[in-house]
């Protein structure tokens, strides 16, 4: 019989539970430099504002991203890749290879 904890602490799972999804990896490369929420929006303009504020929150709750409110008005957000995200982005072209080869 699985061990169903085993599974959920699978670091695989646990990898693709953030970075999964339709948009998450086009974010991370978006995001390669520094974007305000404005910025990220006109860079995936199909993505909705929902989606993209869930997606983002993911990103910092997983600590790919993190987001600097400067406090001033009128509001200025910036989102930006930490030390992981920008790890991240090292598995894009890899990515890219096997789908070419699809």
């Amino acid at each position: 019989m699985i061990n169903k904890s085993k599974i959920n602490e699978c670091p695989i799972r646990k990898s693709l539970q953030v970075l999964g999804g339709k948009w998450t990896i086009l974010l991370l490369m978006v995001l390669e430099t520094p974007k305000r929420y404005g910025e990220l929006k006109k860079a995936v303009p199909e993505i909705t504002e929902k989606m993209l504020i869930q997606k983002l929150r993911l990103l910092e709750k997983g600590q790919f991203v993190v987001r600097k409110d400067y406090q001033e008005i009128p509001p200025k957000v910036e989102y930006s890749l930490t030390k992981l995200g920008k790890e991240t982005l090292k598995i894009i072209p890899i990515l890219r290879d096997i789908g070419n080869r699809l």
